[in-house]
C-alpha cells in the first residue's frame, strides 16, 4: 500500500486532501509555488483566506520546494488548478514518477487544447496511462475538513490500482466509490462548473427554486449530450460525479463558480469579481472549453453558450435567461 503522499498545490482542496490522508496514516508532503501562500500555511498551519479554522497537522510537511516534494515518494495527488497543470508538469523530470499512481483533483478543461487533466498529465509526464486517476464528485472542502459525511469517485483504467486509493482515501466519514468511467467523471465535474455559474446569475437576479431546478435538469442533460458524444457512459453523469456534484455546486455557499455567477447577476464586472477572490474559480476557463467542445462535436449546449455569451461578451444576465426560455418548444428527452 502506498504510504509517501506528495499533494501538488496548496489551495483549499489541496489542504483539505492533506488533512485527510494525513489522519488515514500516510505521510504527506504539500506543495505550494507561491511564497507568500506558502510562509503563512507552514507558520500558521492553516490560511484563513482559502480554508477558515482549519489547521493542519505538524506531520504535514510543507514545501515550496518542488524537486523536494515529488522525491522519495510513491503516491502523487495533484491538485494544482486546471489551467496551470501543463507549466507546473513541464517542470518536472519525464519518469520522475516511474511506477507512481497519480490523483488528479482539479475539475476544469485545459482551454487551449480542450484536453481533461487525465489527458494533460499523461501527456506532459509520458505516464502510463493506468496509472492516471481523477477523484471527483461533491466534495467542498470546507465540509471535508469539518468531518462532514461526503461520498466521492475515484476513476481510472486499472481495478486493481482503484480499490487501492479506495482504502486509501476512504473514513468513517469520507466515502470513495470507484468507476473506470475516467471521461464521463471528469467531464461531469467540470462541466458542472459552468451551470453552476448560471445558477449563481439566476441567484444574482432574485429568481427562484423553480427556475434553479429547472437549470440543473436542463444543465445535466446538455452535459450528458458532450459527455457521450467525447466517448463517456450516459450513465455516469447520474452518479456522484454528476448530478451529485451538479446539485451540491449549484446550490452550495461554499462554491466559487456560484459565487461568480451571482455577483455577474447583481451587475458586477467579471475581472472585478475574480480579482477579489483568494481561490480560482474553474468554472469561468472551462466555460471557454465547454463552449469550443460544443462546436467541435456538434453538440448543442444552450446554458453553456448564454453563460459564455454573458461572461465574454458581455451580454446582459436578465436577456441571457429570456433568450433561453423563448428557444423552440421541443421534447425533453436528449433536446
Amino acid at each position: 500500500m502506498y504510504k509517501n503522499v506528495s499533494i501538488l498545490g496548496a489551495g483549499s482542496w489541496g489542504m483539505g486532501v492533506a488533512k485527510l490522508l494525513q489522519e488515514n496514516g500516510l505521510k504527506v508532503k504539500l506543495w505550494e509555488y507561491n511564497e507568500s501562500d506558502y510562509q503563512i500555511i507552514k507558520n500558521q498551519r492553516c490560511h484563513p483566506k482559502k480554508l477558515k479554522n482549519i489547521f493542519l497537522h505538524k506531520d504535514i510537511d510543507v514545501t515550496n520546494d518542488l524537486d523536494y516534494a515529488v522525491d522519495k515518494i510513491d503516491l502523487v495527488v495533484s491538485a494544482i488548478p486546471s489551467q496551470s497543470l501543463r507549466s507546473v508538469l513541464e517542470i518536472i523530470p519525464k519518469g520522475k514518477f516511474k511506477d507512481c499512481p497519480i490523483v488528479n483533483l482539479a475539475k476544469g478543461i485545459e482551454t487551449t487544447t480542450l484536453k481533461r487533466m487525465s489527458e494533460v498529465i499523461i501527456e506532459v509526464l509520458e505516464h502510463p496511462s493506468g496509472l492516471v486517476t481523477t477523484l471527483s464528485g461533491p466534495s467542498h472542502a470546507e465540509e471535508v475538513t469539518a468531518n462532514i459525511p461526503t461520498a466521492v469517485v475515484i476513476a481510472g483504467e486499472d481495478d486493481e490500482l482503484l480499490a487501492k486509493l479506495q482504502i486509501i482515501f476512504s473514513n468513517n466519514t469520507f466515502r470513495t466509490y470507484q468507476s473506470n468511467d475516467l471521461i464521463g467523471v471528469e467531464l461531469g465535474g467540470s462541466l458542472k462548473n459552468i451551470i453552476a455559474i448560471a445558477a449563481g446569475i439566476c441567484a444574482g437576479l432574485k429568481q427562484g427554486d423553480n427556475t434553479l431546478g429547472a437549470l440543473i435538469t436542463r444543465g445535466l442533460a446538455e452535459m450528458s449530450r458532450l459527455g457521450v458524444a467525447m466517448g463517456a457512459r450516459l450513465e455516469t453523469f447520474s452518479g456522484l460525479s454528476g448530478i451529485g456534484d451538479l446539485i451540491t455546486t449549484c446550490a452550495s455557499v461554499h462554491s466559487r463558480n456560484r459565487y461568480v455567477g451571482e455577483h455577474i447577476g447583481m451587475g458586477k464586472k467579471l475581472d472585478v469579481i475574480l480579482s477579489s477572490m483568494a481561490m480560482i474559480a474553474e468554472g469561468v476557463q472551462t466555460t471557454k472549453s465547454g463552449y469550443n467542445l460544443a462546436k467541435k462535436y456538434k453538440v448543442e449546449m444552450p446554458i453553456t453558450n448564454e453563460v459564455y455569451e454573458v461572461l465574454f461578451n458581455n451580454k446582459p444576465p436578465d436577456i441571457a435567461v429570456g433568450d433561453l426560455m423563448k428557444r423552440e418548444l421541443k421534447s425533453e428527452i436528449w433536446n
